[in-house]
């Protein structure tokens, strides 16, 4: 037969239904039929080969289904193996047939119960979920653990601490961004009169600024001033824009090492010299501090711009510790009369022209500063021009807010109008004590 005619008698063939339609009756591709292969089974050069019909399935075939698996009945195990398998069984890795014994077990065991519960409580503290960045406060409890154990030779002074904690939380923060992060844009925020102010620059150049204002205090207590030889004089500002003005501007991730030696530096030093140089006066320009308050200005400033970097480049950073942060927040409260005084020969305070005056033998006024949290307390300010006779004070406003918030306003981060105060009293004192408090801010 020609191709062909086998091509056309193959076209009238009924394929047969049900499964293996499409093989020839049940024989395999290319068997044919029970005599062999048939012509045009095997592939030709001119023409595709057959593809076969799709198989039935077993539903469509009528055909019985399969029995599902039959779940095999827990193993019968002595008390002594099943209480041996109790810690395996709160881990999860027994077998199949082991969990369904010892869960069968522990139905009818009391005791396999009471421990099989108390093995699965401990396997949930194994597996405890936790941040993998270490708790701030670590650093502080080895310290104080090592301390308790051997007491140093040379103690820092108390007042010191809150500056060698938040120099120290700084450093690590620095040693976990890469080169580029010191490049990153900061801006520095602070208060000038009543408006908010702010400079441009990079991780590098708050670092670079953070040296240049700690040379206050090494000059005062003889160490070597780090920009000294670039002709550096003056207060805060004026020194950080002859610093950056007279070095490689934007400075680079090399201004870390002299910032941190000079930090080791100040720390050790004031640790040799003890409590008794604590009244040694820090000129700042246009004000002077003792040096125990100017430890305690230069660790809030260290902590004001390492947040300031942590949210330039995206990095979680705290609050210190409370009790650093009372210390903080004290010496801004008993900053704040001054600045109040300032406020009124500056001509910014309502009342500038005519200062409330107190008659001899009346009680002066003030305001109720309360700070909640757990670094908080209560300052009574004066409110009235320094030095004004007074048997006692009158309070004549209360204002609440939280330690952080008054600390970010005291830093001018936080506009004295948006202060999320609890406030009583009298508006206009309340107003000139938020006011002054922004403007302890400075560069």
């Amino acid at each position: 037969m020609s191709g062909a005619e086998w091509s056309d008698a193959h076209h009238h063939h009924e394929e047969p239904d049900g499964p293996g339609a499409g093989s020839g009756a049940g024989h395999p591709p290319g068997a044919g039929g029970p005599d062999g292969p048939r012509p045009g089974d095997g592939p030709e050069p001119d023409r595709p080969p057959r593809i076969p019909m799709p198989r039935a399935s077993v539903e469509d075939g009528g055909r019985p289904l399969p029995e599902p698996d039959a779940v095999a009945p827990a193993p019968t195990l002595p008390h002594g193996v099943l209480r041996s398998l109790l810690g395996a069984w709160a881990l999860a890795a027994c077998s199949v047939g082991e969990t369904a014994a010892v869960e069968e077990h522990l139905g009818e065991c009391g005791t396999c119960a009471d421990e099989a519960r108390r093995l699965r409580e401990a396997v949930g503290l194994l597996h405890r979920p936790e941040s993998l960045d270490l708790d701030p406060a670590l650093r502080t409890r080895v310290l104080a653990n090592c301390l308790d154990r051997r007491p140093p030779r040379i103690p820092l002074p108390e007042w010191a601490t809150p500056y060698d904690a938040e120099t120290a939380r700084l450093d690590a923060l620095l040693q976990d961004i890469g080169t580029a992060e010191w490049h990153a844009p900061v801006r520095l925020r602070w208060f000038k009169g009543d408006a908010a102010t702010s400079r441009r620059t990079t991780v590098a150049g708050v670092i670079a600024h953070l040296l240049s204002v700690d040379g206050l205090v090494a000059v005062a207590l003889g160490l070597e001033d780090p920009v000294a030889q670039r002709g550096v004089t003056g207060g805060p500002a004026a020194r950080t824009e002859a610093y950056w003005r007279a070095s490689h501007f934007p400075p680079t991730r090399a201004v870390r090492v002299p910032w941190r030696q000079q930090s080791h530096n100040l720390v050790r030093t004031v640790s040799f010299t003890g409590g008794s140089a604590g009244k040694l006066p820090i000129p700042y320009g246009d004000f002077t501090l003792p040096l125990h308050d100017a430890m305690l200005d230069r660790a809030f400033e260290c902590w004001v711009h390492a947040e300031d970097i942590a949210e330039a480049v995206d990095y979680p950073y705290g609050p210190p510790a409370p009790r650093h942060l009372h210390r903080m927040i004290d010496l801004a409260a008993r900053m704040l009369p001054g600045a109040l005084a300032a406020r009124r020969q500056a001509g910014l305070a309502a009342m500038s022209g005519t200062p409330h005056l107190v008659a001899a033998g009346r009680p002066g006024r003030s305001l109720r500063l309360e700070i909640e949290g757990e670094a908080g307390g209560e300052w009574l300010i004066p409110l009235d021009s320094p030095g004004a006779a007074g048997s006692a004070e009158l309070e004549v406003a209360h204002v609440a807010l939280d330690g952080v918030e008054f600390c970010r306003l005291a830093a001018g981060h936080v506009p004295p109008q948006e202060a999320a105060a609890g406030q009583t009293g009298d508006r206009e004192a309340i107003r000139e004590v938020l006011f002054a408090t922004a403007g302890l801010s400075r560069m």
